[in-house]
């Protein structure tokens, strides 16, 4: 109750479901809650972290990320190359802004991944 509705709803094995919420592009954390069959919550997972990251791989569908990170804050699709990018915003500690990006093909593909530091522009 304390996080609102759910960005979605994800169906587990064995009946439990996993709750999305997400807190892009403004917040810097996406939460995944899981909740058994019995209705009492059993994980509660910050996605937006390195060892989260490490797990997307080339070749990984679009819909297995969105379902280890959740919603991006960004969608970019760059026509001539036919590839998009998905960005998501996270901080490495106090005064680090992050952006943790996915480059996928055509057909939806990852072919490569990495995070940089957010340049804020202007004054």
């Amino acid at each position: 109750e304390r996080f609102g509705e759910p960005d979605r709803v994800w169906p587990e094995e064995g009946g439990a479901r996993t709750l999305e919420y997400n807190r892009q592009p403004a917040g810097r954390r996406n939460y995944m809650i899981t909740i058994g069959t019995d209705g009492r919550m059993s994980a509660l997972v910050q996605v937006l972290a390195p060892h989260h990251f490490a797990k997307v791989v080339p070749g990984m569908h679009e819909d297995q990320v969105r379902r280890l990170l959740g919603r991006p804050a960004k969608r970019t699709t760059y026509e001539l190359k036919q590839q998009t990018e998905w960005d998501w915003y996270w901080s490495d500690g106090p005064g680090r802004e992050m952006i943790f990006t996915v480059v996928f093909d055509a057909a939806g593909q990852v072919l490569r991944s990495g995070s940089s530091e957010r340049l804020h522009e202007g004054p």
